[in-house]
């Protein structure tokens, strides 16, 4: 916080940075009687709300994570028998991922395990402040999203010309 008190928005990232490393503690600790870790539940996860396979590029945007992380994770979750790796129709070499019947067993134990601490955070929080928090940082992400698309655009990729 500057000095005049009122929050900036490094206060705000500091906040998340803190919070998110609670959330990966918490998790290992929640899932682990499930056999999962926070990043397995979250690549199940994706997996689990989302309509439809995905490729891992695709887990990856949507988690904020490198496509390198989640493919060692969707290796490691293949080796376990919680996912497959499908033909995509779509693209040749991008392989479908998908749950098997113990991935959604593995999920299903994992957000049960989560409930109690769920409840805990919402009945502090409240809901109104929860969809609040909620929506400032989808308005983050859909910031930075667009920021950095706007600096691509407007930088032009140097020309070996430039050095003649």
């Amino acid at each position: 916080m500057i000095d005049d008190g009122v929050p900036t928005v490094r206060d705000l990232a500091l906040a998340v940075f803190e919070t998110n490393g609670r959330l990966v503690d918490a998790g290992n600790e929640l899932v682990r009687a499930a056999g999962l870790t926070t990043a397995w539940w979250q690549v199940l996860g994706a997996l689990g709300y989302s309509s439809q396979p995905l490729p891992v590029s695709h887990i990856a945007r949507n988690m904020g994570l490198t496509r390198q992380a989640v493919q060692r994770v969707v290796d490691l979750l293949v080796g376990h028998g919680l996912v497959t790796m499908e033909a995509n129709p779509h693209h040749q070499r991008a392989k479908l991922i998908v749950l098997t019947l113990a991935g959604r067993e593995a999920l299903t134990g994992a957000e049960q395990a989560v409930v109690p601490l769920d409840a805990a955070i919402l009945d502090r929080v409240g809901s109104d402040r929860l969809a609040v928090a909620i929506a400032v940082l989808r308005e983050m992400n859909g910031a930075m999203t667009d920021y950095f698309a706007s600096r691509s655009a407007a930088t032009t990729p140097i020309q070996p010309e430039d050095f003649a």
